[in-house]
């Protein structure tokens, strides 16, 4: 069983909200997952992207793999979180 990170489509027609989850790489990518760890936002200005960052610290040291997407999501967090604590 390969598990990853990665988005998981919510929200109405042409107005799209993601979930980040923890899944199966084998469900669709809308089926069942086993734990939601964060939101990405994209139709808000500024973009909203909040991470429980202790869970996915978590599946990555157990072996997930974030998908393309998230691991960009992951870095713009981690950037921002670093700004933050120098300020």
């Amino acid at each position: 069983m390969s598990v990853k990170l990665r988005l998981s489509r919510v929200g109405a027609k042409k107005n799209p909200f993601y979930r980040v989850v923890v899944t199966d790489s084998r469900n669709p990518r809308d089926g069942k997952f086993i734990e939601h760890v964060g939101i990405y936002d994209p139709n808000r200005d500024p973009v909203e992207i909040r991470f429980d960052m202790d869970r996915v610290k978590h599946w990555l040291s157990v072996g997930a793999t974030p998908s393309d997407t998230v691991s960009e999501l992951l870095d713009v967090v981690e950037k921002a979180q670093a700004g933050s604590a120098k300020a």
